[in-house]
Order: C-alpha cells, then structure tokens, then sequence
C-alpha cells in the first residue's frame, strides 16, 4: 500500500501508461509493489518536492512460524511444511504478477534506491490476540471468521489458487495434497481448546510503515 500524505499535481500521459500506474493523492495498490525500483520511480514523481511517501507492507510469511497454545509443541516437520506452503504460494503469486505478501521487508531498501531520504521505518505494534473469555467484538468476529474458513477448507487462498501459485513457485504437485492438509486439517482441538476456555493465541504478525521524503 503506497500513497503520499497531501496533495499531488496530476500525473503526466506518460505516467499513466508506466508499467503499475501510479499513485496519486490516497491512491492505494495493497500486496502488488514491483521491486524494480525504476517501476516505482513514476509513481513518486507525482509527489510534490518535499513530500511525505508512506507505505504499508507485511511480512506475511512470517506468521507461519508464529505458534498458539495448541500448536507450539507440533513436530517440527509439521510446522516446517506450514512454512514451505505458505512461502512457495507467495513466490508463485509473485511469479505470476499477483503481488507479493511479504514485500514489507524489501520497502525501505526500495525508499532509499528510488532516491527518497529521511527514510524510516516502524512495525505495526497491534496484534490480533485471540484470549478467554472471547467475549469482545472484535474476539467474536475472529472466531466467526475462524469456523467460517475451516467450514471451507480455505486457507490463506482458496485450494484452487493456493494450488496455482504452489505450481508456479516451483512446487511438485505430488506433495501438495499433504502440505494442504497439514494447513487445513480439522482435528477438533481449536474447536475444542476454546470450548474449555484453553485456547490462546498471541495473535501477532510482521507490518511494517515506512515513510520518506522526495528530495
């Protein structure tokens, strides 16, 4: 997500056909930012001398070694092959121009290369905790949300999509049925975990908010 805080001239004809388009006043484009730098370049022209560029990017990835009370003891083998689905998809994603999830950590490195200065960078410090009694709004509609995707067998992507962007980051489609179990699977402990009032889940995840200025 790439935009700059106050207004901008508009966009030259050339801009507007620049690989990506460009981002003007409150424009966003969330989990699609192309790394080349030279693609980005475009878009920061539109902001005015002086300008504040802020962006906000995950590092998806990451959440897949982020454990809860029922999973933090799982074989190491089982959590291994959480983390290869989820980092072969996003690879194949951004294979496929689908934009990339974890491009969060690639951002500052991109501010500075497209020649932004005073570029700095924070992580986003509210987390999605998940605790007895499960009782506010925001708690209730996590856990709707929760049996909603399990209901579904629907993991991060569909199994279609997660299936086409396993593929084409280089996946063998042999494996892929076990690794979709080992996201997907129902064996009854969330269910039962928040049932006796056991489950806990911290809940965090890697964003990052970087901000620079254009020269």
């Amino acid at each position: 997500m790439l935009g700059e805080v106050g207004a901008s001239p508009p966009p030259t004809d050339a801009e507007k056909a620049a690989p990506g388009g460009v981002v003007g006043p409150r424009r966003e484009q969330h989990g699609q930012w192309p790394a080349p730098p030279h693609l980005q370049r475009p878009r920061i022209r539109v902001a005015r001398p002086g300008g504040l560029i802020l962006a906000a990017e995950p590092n998806n990835v990451a959440t897949a070694l982020i454990s809860d009370s029922i999973t933090f003891d799982d074989p190491i083998d089982e959590i291994l092959a959480r983390v290869r689905l989820q980092l072969t998809c996003e690879r194949g994603k951004a294979a496929l121009g689908e934009g990339n999830n974890s491009i969060g950590d690639l951002v500052p490195g991109l501010f500075a290369a497209c020649g932004l200065t005073d570029v700095r960078v924070h992580l986003n410090d509210k987390t999605n905790a998940l605790l007895p009694p499960y009782a506010s709004p925001e708690q209730l509609a996590m856990l709707d949300e929760r049996h909603d995707l399990q209901g579904r067998e629907f993991w991060i992507w569909s199994h279609e999509d997660s299936l086409r962007y396993y593929l084409a980051g280089g996946g063998a489609e042999a494996e892929f049925p076990d690794l979709w179990r080992a996201v997907t699977r129902d064996d009854g402990r969330f269910v039962g975990a928040v049932a006796s009032g056991a489950y806990a889940g911290a809940g965090a995840g890697v964003g990052y908010l970087v901000s620079g200025r254009k020269p």
